[in-house]
């Protein structure tokens, strides 16, 4: 077991974030002000390493009474959709937070970004530069070994102000020259070696039109928006550490307010991707069938497949917040929303693989309703009545013609429980053309009605069933993970570890009757099967699909419980 996993079971009573801020309140360095952001990039949809950093931004402030915008940090826009933005808001208010009217995007402050730049120019901190960025990139040096100079690196303030202005106009191709800051080329950090500021894309942008044919760079934008939103810590993941220093150059030079950046681990999980790259690329190739597939790590697949924002919320809590990475093992997400459904999920009975059971001995027409608790682990979720009658459907696994031995189930002369009615014993079976099994004949004792007999007879096997003139019909869609290995990035190409196993689609399952009226987005538990949600795209009035959340097998539990 690894230790993110030991570490993550214990209660999270602080964090080294909390504790900056603590400082930072004592010392009256932002007035006692927390104001954080979340600032996506609308190139595509949110994943659970996005919640992550949404609960924090989120959490953080609302723990110390401050504010958190929502900002899109939209400032490429040959990658960037109206769709992704829709998603993105639809995301965060999914798991419950609020930026009230605190919405911004970084193309709202291009104007802003731009005059900043002219400020830089003038003070000889920025030139623009003619090399191609192949010319760029051979002189930028390498960790050994200093960059070099670009030959237009002392280019005359106005001529750079000049060109500059004739970038924003349009007169120059993409490609012929970009904005950089002037700072050390010889600096061990690589992103102080001369940074390109802006450079040349003639693209509509998705808000801005066709306005701009200018866009910063994420470094520069980044700083320069949590500035003018008066941001008071910007956290961010671990790999922006060695951007901080680039961060402060630009606020420092510029003279302005000056926000503390902060850098957390990102998430990690076992048999997840958390590259929006590489999840695009399934989507495209279809590997899978939208961003919205529930094999995919993203909020809206989790969504799609049952997870509900509170289970998110509490494995962001779980699995706290480090300065070092590490790996989660994903049963700890599957924890989470078991242990949430089992406290709120109805039970019901749904067969998945049908086999018919025929109880001679029943009154031919005669329908009882028998009485099933909706949730144990509710006291408040009552009961419902379950029709049962002379033919049932039971799980074609739960019947077997030649047992091994401690076989508990169904088989010729055993006697089993069917849940919530009677005790049945198998007198015969019945076989097509071909040996197949296609149904099965018991008798019912009577007097066992609710598990228990006159004789104080108890049987070992207890078994889910449907009754057939009662059935209604649903699609049924099991998942599993969408990668073979917990890491599958461990091979050059990640598609190789991509499981072919990864959902099975069962069609004529039998549900109860009172399935019938469900919406999209509601859940169950399915007794001995696992938790299920009726899936939001393709279910419909006539045309019912649920989606397996998770199955009932608790391994983390097991494995945390042993590992103490």
């Amino acid at each position: 077991m690894s230790d993110a996993l030991t570490a993550a079971e214990k209660p999270q009573t602080t964090n080294f974030i909390k504790e900056i801020i603590n400082e930072h309140n004592r010392t009256g360095k932002y007035e006692g002000r927390v104001h954080t952001r979340f600032p996506p990039e609308p190139n595509g949809y949110l994943h659970i390493g996005h919640a992550k950093s949404i609960c924090l931004n989120f959490g953080i402030a609302q723990e110390y009474g401050g504010k958190t915008n929502l900002r899109f940090d939209d400032t490429n826009p040959c990658k960037e959709d109206t769709e992704y933005v829709d998603s993105i808001i639809e995301d965060v208010r999914w798991l419950g937070f609020d930026w009230e009217d605190r919405m911004y995007y970084a193309s709202d402050y291009f104007g802003q970004l731009y005059e900043y730049a002219i400020q830089l120019i003038k003070a000889g901190k920025a030139y623009v530069d003619s090399q191609t960025a192949d010319e760029i990139r051979q002189t930028r040096g390498t960790l050994t070994e200093p960059g070099k100079e670009s030959p237009y690196r002392d280019r005359p303030v106005e001529e750079s102000l000049d060109l500059f202005e004739k970038m924003k106009k349009g007169e120059f191709p993409d490609g012929s020259m970009v904005l950089r800051a002037k700072i050390d080329m010889a600096s061990p950090n690589m992103n102080m070696r001369d940074p390109v500021m802006y450079r040349i894309l003639h693209a509509e942008h998705h808000r801005t039109g066709n306005e701009w044919c200018i866009y910063p760079m994420y470094d520069w934008a980044h700083g320069i928006c949590d500035s003018i939103e008066r941001i008071t810590h910007s956290i961010c993941t671990l790999e922006f550490e060695i951007h901080r220093p680039l961060y402060d150059w630009f606020l420092e030079e510029l003279g302005v307010y000056r926000p503390q950046q902060i850098e957390f681990a990102r998430l990690n999980m076992t048999y997840t991707l958390m590259s929006k790259r590489k999840l695009l690329q399934l989507v495209k190739e279809n590997h899978v069938s939208g961003w919205d597939d529930p094999r995919m790590p993203t909020i809206s697949g989790l969504r799609r497949r049952g997870y509900t924002p509170e289970s998110i919320r509490t494995f962001a809590e779980k699995i706290g917040v480090a300065k070092a990475d590490s790996v989660v093992d994903i049963s700890l997400l599957e924890h989470c929303i078991r242990d949430d459904m089992n406290k709120r999920a109805p039970r019901v009975m749904a067969v998945l693989r049908p086999l018919k059971m025929v109880i001679e001995n029943y009154p031919e027409g005669q329908v009882e309703m028998m009485e099933a608790q909706n949730n144990p682990e509710d006291p408040d979720a009552g009961n419902r009545v379950v029709p049962f009658s002379r033919e049932v459907y039971i799980e074609r696994d739960d019947f077997m013609e030649n047992p091994p031995k401690k076989y508990f189930r169904l088989s010729p002369g055993a006697e089993v429980r069917l849940k919530h009615a009677y005790y049945v014993t198998c007198t015969d079976v019945i076989k097509d053309e071909n040996g197949e099994i296609v149904e099965i004949r018991c008798k019912y004792d009577p007097e066992s009605r609710g598990g228990g007999t006159p004789d104080g007879r108890r049987v070992l096997g207890t078994l889910h069933w449907v009754s057939v003139p009662h059935a209604v019909d649903a699609e049924i869609r099991l998942y599993e993970h969408l990668f073979s290995k917990p890491n599958p990035e461990e091979d050059p190409d990640f598609r190789v570890n991509i499981n072919p196993d990864s959902v099975e689609v069962l069609k004529g399952c039998k549900v109860e009757p009172g399935l019938k009226t469900v919406k999209t987005g509601d859940f169950f538990q399915f007794l001995r099967q696992g938790y299920f949600c009726v899936d939001r795209v393709d279910s419909s009035e006539d045309h019912i699909v649920l989606n397996r959340t998770t199955g009932l097998k608790d391994s983390w539990a097991k494995i945390a419980k042993k590992d103490k």
